[in-house]
């Protein structure tokens, strides 16, 4: 490794000058708090929990000086996860008007975050689980606590993440008779803002104004989206959607189903698409497409409060039972024209970007460890949870902006002493390009989390991604104490 010359000149500068990068700086501009310190800290916060990607906060603070100002903040009354992520859907935002020509993917889910505490009522109810039965024949319930998170996530057609449009924080406590309810009447009578799928609907709605651009959404969700009161939703903001189904709805004058129409739909083609066992083995599914046009009508009990509408279900099946895996058998419903197999297999396709938003909960939950945090209360939870969500939006944004735009200027990632440093630590053994593009370097920072980067070998993953980010920025922390060490 050569001698750090540029790093001479900076050896004036505070370290968190010297580890701040831009992005932080534009996921944190729109923030708005009562007290500025609090501004400060949340840029401090993103540039510790962003180096030492999966760390504790004690970790990542480094002394007890921050460790302690990170709980205040955490725990501070004026704070919530939306002052926090303010400035990250301003971004968001920003993103998604600089791609004007085509239509955006909001992608919507709900995970869980379980907590072991010795008393969780401070965090919250998560489940009940029965766990063994006593002599009087009596069970016995594990209550587990936590929290849960829907978000919305907003990606291009061909999957790169813009980042978070909505997103809402909750524990059951506050629908705890819901079930209650459901026992006394018909589901479909519960209305929705006593049930927690009301959810769905404050996202979407939120994601719509956000984006400010309702005609270019598409609002994509799984079978617990499956609800007529977000379909007359979405056509009231002028917006669009894609859901699976599990419902068999009220088709046509109401005499029959969606089912019954669709079993009258001939094969329009066939589409074929790439899939993965869980032993993470690729295979070919050919799957045959039916679409029809159809008038789907609202549940008997809420005909009266809303009207049918007309949707395009598309139902597209495997041909062969797989081997390793379940068969493919998916049921969409969408307001978006759909006249052709070409049509019906681009829906396909946007539906199977859905699991993009598993993917960014998995960086969570595995990456940044969220389920590993000792905060006390829900309220500490999310707003902790809220700062983890920009830094794993910021990993699967650089692993997927890698398959996505491989030959953008790697300014658009890295900084200057990033580039610097990977070439030093990594020296490219071909000869090297005039001007390296970003791929080159997200190799480099895939090898420092163990990427082997070989020929066939495809290309990195978060996993690799984070534990780079990590090092690296470990790396560049030891060099600016280093100077700092030199220059005293």
């Amino acid at each position: 490794m050569g001698k750090l010359r540029p790093l001479q000149a900076t050896k004036r500068r505070n370290t968190s000058d010297f580890l701040s990068d831009k992005w932080i700086e534009n996921e944190v501009v729109g923030c708005q708090f009562q007290d500025a310190r609090h501004g400060k800290r949340l840029r401090q916060l993103l540039e510790q929990l962003s180096g030492k990607v999966g760390s504790t906060t004690p970790w990542a603070s480094q002394d007890w000086a921050n460790t302690k100002a990170a709980y205040r903040f955490f725990g501070n009354d004026r704070i919530s996860e939306a002052n926090i992520l303010a400035g990250h859907f301003a971004s968001t935002r920003e993103r998604f008007a600089a791609r004007s020509s085509s239509p955006i993917l909001v992608l919507h889910d709900t995970t869980e975050f379980s907590f072991k505490r010795e008393d969780g009522r401070a965090v919250g109810i998560l489940q009940k689980l029965a766990t063994r039965y006593a002599s009087q024949g009596r069970p016995q319930y594990h209550t587990s606590c936590g929290i849960l998170m829907h978000s919305s996530l907003a990606v291009t057609r061909d999957g790169l993440p813009l980042g978070l449009a909505a997103i809402k924080f909750w524990n059951r406590d506050k629908f705890h008779g819901a079930n209650a309810l459901k026992r006394s009447i018909n589901p479909t009578r519960v209305p929705i803002e006593k049930k927690e799928s009301i959810r769905w609907l404050e996202n979407l709605r939120q994601s719509t104004e956000l984006l400010n651009d309702p005609g270019r959404c598409v609002h994509i969700g799984d079978r617990e989206s499956d609800l007529y009161e977000l379909f007359c939703l979405a056509r009231q903001l002028g917006t669009h959607f894609l859901v699976r189904t599990c419902v068999n709805r009220l088709a046509g004058d109401g005499g029959h189903t969606v089912r019954d129409e669709m079993k009258q739909a001939t094969v329009r083609g066939l589409h074929r698409v790439q899939v993965r066992n869980k032993r993470g083995e690729f295979s070919t599914a050919v799957l045959e497409i039916r679409s029809r046009r159809m008038v789907v009508r609202p549940p008997i009990g809420k005909q009266k409060e809303y009207s049918a509408l007309i949707l395009t279900a598309i139902h597209a099946q495997e041909r062969d039972t797989p081997k390793g895996r379940d068969k493919i058998d998916w049921k969409l419903l969408t307001d978006l024209p759909v006249r052709s197999c070409k049509q019906a297999a681009e829906k396909l396709d946007w539906y199977a970007q859905r699991w993009k938003i598993e993917t960014f909960h998995k960086i969570l939950k595995s990456g940044c460890r969220a389920e590993e945090a000792k905060l006390r209360t829900a309220e500490r939870l999310a707003n902790l949870i809220a700062i983890l969500c920009i830094v794993s939006w910021r990993i699967f944004w650089i692993t997927m902006l890698n398959r996505t735009d491989p030959e953008a200027s790697p300014n658009d990632a890295f900084t200057q002493l990033d580039q610097y440093l990977l070439d030093e630590l990594l020296p490219h053994k071909a000869a090297a390009s005039p001007k390296p593009s970003l791929a080159h370097y997200i190799v480099k920072l895939a090898r420092l989390g163990g990427y082997l980067a070989r020929a066939h070998d495809p290309p990195p993953g978060n996993t690799v991604i984070w534990r780079g980010l990590s090092r690296l920025t470990d790396i560049e922390l030891g060099i600016m104490i280093g100077v700092q060490l030199v220059g005293n």
